[in-house]
């Protein structure tokens, strides 16, 4: 896997680039649609490819190892034979569904032990076998096991966290050089700068994993209830630490302005369960502003659900229609929302960049971060 620089602009660190790796190539600014267990919710293979055009999707370590387990996964071949997608895909490592259970793990030097979601049953993640899992499911891209601190937290506590975070740094990347991918073709391994929200921590995470080769690094422990403009202010720091010609991932984010604020700050991947799962429950995000579908004011607007976005799948069923669906609690709509709402922020990701090209992203950025804001 490599990273090429194709244009920064010119009033802003936004950047538009390319990644190449053995299953595609992938344009940056990019979104990852979540596939949490191997499948994005609501969501055919065919149309994320065909429809959606997504280039690369996220799988997560937790929840496929738990089920369907990874000698399933190694029998099909991997974890692309086995859902049927020839595009790439990251897997996390788990850090953050770990921490996640709270009254569920225990947190040691050693790494991470934990009692199943599904049937109780204990596990134990290591930085180690963090490597073995992934190697196992075939991911293109993945992370090392990390420690994500809830917000607020102390000084105190978040230091430690990150002094764990990179002693299990050390530990995963000096197993990773000595391991090596099981179905032919390339893995990248990415570190993960932690720190919560104290600018000391951060900094010195930063420089820390930059100590580790990599074709990308991302940056974790965001979005996760600190106030947004912390959030920006942590990106905007280690952005500024991270090498300029590998990738920078900002993961579990997040709003369609969130989004644009994190590549204005020069982010380059995202990924968030956001479009799926708020457009399950009936949030759809346009080119005019963020729909609650449910609300009684659109049972008789029979106009598209985003009348400027003609391009986007599905865009031809009115609002009164997909209001009844959601409201009937019919597969459809969650398939119907899901869909738009991953075409939007695909079509957000591909506009970005194209403004970044042109020249013109950070004016574009400033007006379409407060219309997709907005609430109709």
């Amino acid at each position: 896997m490599r990273f090429e620089l194709v244009k920064r602009s010119a009033d802003c660190k936004a950047r538009a680039g390319k990644i190449y790796t053995e299953h595609g190539d992938i344009d940056t600014p990019v979104f990852l649609p979540v596939g949490t267990g191997g499948t994005v919710k609501a969501v055919h293979q065919r149309e994320l490819k065909d429809d959606l055009k997504a280039e690369i999707i996220l799988g997560n370590t937790y929840h496929l190892y738990l089920r369907p387990g990874t000698e399933i996964i190694t029998q099909a071949g991997g974890i692309h034979r086995f859902m049927n997608w020839e595009k790439p895909i990251l897997t996390d490592s788990g850090g953050y569904q770990v921490f996640s259970l709270a009254d569920r793990r225990k947190i040691s030097v050693e790494g991470a032990l934990f009692s199943s979601h599904i049937d109780g049953s204990s596990h134990h993640f290591t930085p180690e076998n963090i490597v073995d899992i992934q190697r196992l499911i075939g991911a293109d891209i993945m992370m090392v096991l990390d420690e994500c601190t809830a917000y607020p937290v102390d000084h105190e506590t978040a230091e430690k966290s990150v002094e764990l975070t990179h002693q299990w740094l050390k530990r995963g990347m000096e197993y990773f050089e000595r391991t090596f991918p099981l179905y032919g073709y390339d893995q990248a391994f990415f570190p993960i700068v932690q720190g919560s929200i104290f600018r000391d921590l951060r900094k010195a995470s930063a420089h820390e994993v930059c100590k580790y080769p990599s074709p990308g690094y991302a940056i974790g422990g965001l979005s996760v209830g600190e106030p947004e403009v912390q959030m920006y202010e942590m990106v905007d720091l280690v952005t500024e630490i991270l090498p300029d010609e590998k990738v920078r991932y900002l993961m579990g984010v997040g709003t369609p302005a969130n989004l644009l604020e994190a590549i204005s700050l020069g982010i380059d991947m995202f990924d968030c369960v956001m479009p799926t799962r708020n457009g399950r429950n009936g949030m759809l995000f346009t080119r005019e502003g963020i729909i609650n579908i449910r609300n009684n004011k659109w049972k008789n607007d029979f106009s598209p659900v985003d009348p400027e976005g003609s391009c986007f799948v599905d865009n031809h069923y009115s609002r009164a229609y997909l209001r009844h669906l959601v409201i009937s609690n019919e597969i459809l709509g969650a398939q119907i929302a899901s869909l738009h709402n991953l075409s939007f922020y695909l079509w957000l990701m591909k506009e970005a960049r194209n403004r970044i090209l042109e020249g013109d992203f950070h004016s574009w950025k400033n007006e379409m971060a407060q219309i997709v804001s907005k609430r109709l």
